[in-house]
């Protein structure tokens, strides 16, 4: 008798084939979702391999639309960037496949979830604490003892594989873990990632070109925004335009890839505490980032974007933790979006050898003031005013201080 229905996020890859086997073993009834985010993939050959394998159903389901709408552009709004780098392409994606693994979860009626996340990591974190904050009742299928004591490592994998006669797609070439997206792609898990001074291959980057092999001319591209997101993107040079969100990311993807932009190699603190290393490109996010912020700073009040700036910062954090659906999260995206409504006009920027330039920028909504920041021209402001500004402010720097070594001890 079946022990129920478990709902498998699937990627085809050895962990999640193993986990799929594994799972029948232990009497449950698999059903296996993969989604498309944009990672290029056979998702024919996933379907024929799950089927294979034993997979009661297969889903695939094309969430790229709204990976772009509901999950970059608030990412976008807010200037994420997670420890001042990380433009959290993995992080943003997982509330989203999760989203749609619930929905098949409930429309089937399972009682499980299960993913092929590493205990090690954070996805695992990402991927649960979504499905828990969408479907409370749900229950995890991986994360228990006889799952662990049985696959200590990817050699344990690798020999369960072979045994259940498992395709294996991890080739000696490449043996170092990818995770794609249309926002990026993220490379880790080989042994040379333990060795902090140890240089990526040459051959590992597929989505940039080296900045060294791009193109001796530059893409010049003007990208307009509306409430704080792209609304449309035109190539000045080619005279052509997109206008769709999904459109609009895919073209800045294939120009800033083209150009080498958006590669970054960088060691960051993980939820769970440890350190990692992890090499990302992610083209158009920078590309978008650095318009964005362009157009961001001269349409918004600079003590509104003071305030928006620290928001930002907790939107990063909460993301890549995983709190994506909590109450917290849902209040500070909404703060965020509050603080774009102004946000609206035109950057124009090139591209080229690996940077994004800007060059101009326009807007309706615009707060600069040509006529006040004149050399030629007073126009309302009385410069005489200014000495008064500076010695309230001198105030607190004129007041004796005391002594170092007398605080100290007062304090202790």
């Amino acid at each position: 008798m079946s022990k129920g229905t478990v709902v498998l996020a699937y990627s085809g890859g050895l962990d999640t084939s193993c986990i799929l086997v594994w799972l029948k073993e232990q009497g449950y009834d698999v059903i296996t979702f993969l989604a498309n985010v944009g990672q290029d993939e056979d998702f024919k050959a996933a379907k024929d391999k799950a089927e294979t394998l034993g997979a009661k159903k297969v889903f695939i389901e094309d969430v790229r639309a709204e990976f772009v709408e509901d999950f970059i552009w608030p990412a976008l709004q807010a200037n994420a960037i997670y420890e001042d780098r990380y433009l959290l392409g993995t992080a943003i994606a997982r509330p989203c496949i999760a989203r749609k693994l619930v929905e098949i979860a409930r429309r089937e009626g399972a009682q499980f979830i299960s993913h092929g996340a590493t205990g090690k990591g954070n996805d695992q974190i990402r991927f649960e604490l979504s499905c828990y904050a969408l479907y409370p009742e749900v229950k995890v299928r991986l994360q228990i003892p006889e799952f662990y004591n049985r696959f200590k490592g990817r050699k344990d994998l690798m020999e369960y594989a072979q045994k259940h006669g498992i395709p294996v797609p991890v080739s000696p070439k490449a043996p170092w873990s990818m995770d794609a997206n249309l926002m990026h792609i993220r490379w880790a898990g080989c042994i040379f990632f333990l060795f902090l001074k140890q240089h990526a291959p040459a051959d590992l980057y597929m989505m940039t070109k080296n900045p060294e092999d791009s193109p001796n001319s530059a893409d010049v591209l003007e990208i307009e925004f509306k409430n704080g997101v792209p609304i449309k993107v035109v190539d000045v040079k080619q005279g052509t335009s997109k206008s769709s969100p999904l459109d609009i990311f895919s073209y800045l993807n294939l120009i800033g890839g083209n150009h080498g932009v958006g590669r970054i190699d960088i060691v960051e603190n993980r939820f769970i505490g440890m350190k990692s290393r992890g090499i990302y490109e992610t083209p158009g996010g920078t590309i978008l980032l650095k318009a964005h912020l362009d157009i961001e700073t001269f349409t918004m009040d600079k003590e509104v974007r003071r305030i928006k700036q620290g928001l930002g910062i907790k939107f990063s954090e909460l993301v890549y933790n995983g709190f994506w659906y909590s109450p917290e999260c849902e209040f500070v995206r909404h703060c965020i979006n509050k603080s774009q409504e102004n946000v609206e006009g035109k950057v124009q920027l090139s591209i080229f050898k690996g940077q994004v330039y800007i060059l101009g920028r326009e807007s309706p909504k615009s707060l600069y003031n040509e006529e006040l920041v004149s050399m030629d021209v007073q126009g309302d402001y009385d410069p005489c005013d200014a000495s008064g500004f500076i010695r309230i402010n001198a105030v607190r720097l004129a007041s004796p201080q005391p002594a170092q070594s007398s605080l100290s001890m007062e304090l202790f």
